[in-house]
């Protein structure tokens, strides 16, 4: 079995040394430091010029599937002891040992993680698009809250329960659209996912609309690293002494990223220099493309853009290991390194598509990741953390308009082995001429390609 290599070079050095940006560790609730946790690189956004690229998230960094859903689950848990007010006791070690690709670590701590406990009630809220996994993942370890993701995507039929802005974001519309606004509007504690608490405005910006949509007791900010300093901590305090509730924040790292004087004109400069070289130049064509029929459980939502429900989650996880076994075989033979790749916002079902794959076929490493809408600079080498680019366009008709998107770490790197299999998971809004013609293009120019369509709940309202 092929586990995921020990980099020899932290993927954060050629930032840190060209640009001074640097990672100070903080807190450890579960024994990782921070820069165990990220890597580094450089946006292509003039407010913001660095980038953290989560080892654990499966956005950027394609990632063994049951490290991404174990550190989701983890997450979790820290959730649920603040909710319930007890002391965690998830053993430190085994996430530290998943983070090394220690064999066998990842799939342990995510079976450690998925022991019954008891059922909490809660409104968990994940951010499109980078962290609507992640909080499904930990709406999972909660196993009995609602779990809804913001979204970029109107959807006609569904009325919006809320927006809110996103600050240093390329682009900053979320939206809320829950198919029953009741199962939200409740008065339980509400959780709200991201993958790093920087500044932590955003999610402020957040419990200010909910809050005065609906007055809650107690709320969760819950992040893979919290990044905030004093100053953002007291404008937690501050914004609940004002609104009369309690705010709670728990992180699997803490720490903070220290900027020197000049780094957004230092990167706009890297930028322009290098833009020319970073995308990956792959042909169009060569290898084929297959189509697997899943038969998507009835009435199971393929994400919580709409709001998902523990008996969802439990109807999906009954038909995961049929549905494995249906892209299984359709990978034939020869397969060994297989990337199941995500779109945007939908990254839930790739997930639990690719974990299910990964434990029915132990000997394919696989490997999870998803497509973005977020620039970011591409550079081939060890000590930076997206050293290749797929660019394309995108192919579900957006409402802000036609524009680019972007895979990273799919083409091979230097020295890096590249993917012999590629599952493409899209929903039905996504599978158009435009995906045939720009991602699918390029994708089979480096591997067979297989498409597995999930239907869009709500899509066809």
């Amino acid at each position: 079995m092929t586990v995921r290599s020990v980099e020899a070079v932290w993927p954060g050095e050629w930032v840190t040394s060209r640009l001074g940006v640097r990672l100070v560790d903080g807190e450890r609730p579960v024994g990782a430091g921070l820069a165990s946790m990220v890597g580094l690189a450089v946006r292509r956004n003039p407010r913001r010029a660095h980038l953290l690229v989560s080892a654990v998230l499966g956005k950027h960094v394609p990632t063994d599937p049951r490290l991404v859903y174990g550190s989701g689950l983890l997450l979790g848990e820290l959730v649920r002891a603040r909710l319930r007010d007890e002391v965690t006791s998830v053993p430190s070690g085994s996430f530290k040992d998943a983070l090394a690709g220690v064999p066998g670590a990842a799939a342990a701590l995510r079976d450690a993680l998925r022991e019954p406990r008891p059922a909490v009630d809660a409104v968990v809220l994940g951010y499109a698009e980078t962290a609507t996994a992640l909080g499904h993942s930990v709406a999972d370890a909660l196993g009995g809250a609602y779990y809804l993701h913001s979204t970029r995507r109107p959807v006609r039929g569904f009325a919006t329960y809320g927006g809110f802005e996103e600050e240093h974001s390329h682009a900053t519309s979320h939206l809320l659209l829950p198919s029953d606004p009741a199962a939200l509007d409740r008065d339980v504690p509400v959780v709200l996912v991201d993958d790093e608490l920087s500044t932590g405005q955003t999610v402020l910006n957040t419990i200010e609309a909910l809050h005065a949509l609906r007055p809650r007791r107690h709320y969760v900010l819950a992040a893979l690293v919290d990044l905030r300093g004093e100053s953002d901590r007291a404008r937690v305090d501050e914004l609940a002494a004002r609104l009369g509730t309690r705010i709670d924040a728990v992180s699997l790292a803490g720490g903070r990223v220290e900027l020197p004087t000049g780094v957004l004109e230092k990167g706009t400069q890297i930028v322009s220099e290098l833009s020319a070289a970073s995308a990956s130049e792959v042909e169009d064509g060569a290898f084929g493309v297959a189509r697997v029929r899943l038969d998507w459980p009835r009435g199971v939502p393929d994400g919580g853009r709409h709001g998902f429900l523990p008996e969802h989650r439990t109807a999906l996880e009954k038909d995961l290991p049929r549905m494995a076994d249906a892209v299984a075989a359709e990978l034939g033979d020869g397969a060994s390194r297989v990337l199941v790749l995500g779109f945007e916002e939908l990254m839930y079902a790739p997930l639990r598509l690719a974990e299910a794959l990964a434990d029915a076929s132990p000997g394919l490493d696989v490997r999870y990741s998803t497509t973005t809408r977020s620039p970011v600079l591409a550079v081939d080498d060890p000590g930076y953390a997206i050293r290749t680019r797929l660019a394309f366009p995108a192919h579900d008709d957006p409402a802000d308009g036609p524009g680019e998107r972007y895979a990273y770490n799919v083409a091979p790197a230097a020295g890096r082995p590249p993917f012999d299999r590629i599952v493409f998971v899209v929903d039905d809004v996504g599978d158009t001429q435009g995906l045939t013609d720009g991602l699918l293009a390029r994708l089979r120019a480096l591997a067979p390609v297989v498409v597995v369509t999930v239907p869009s709940h709500g899509g066809d309202r």
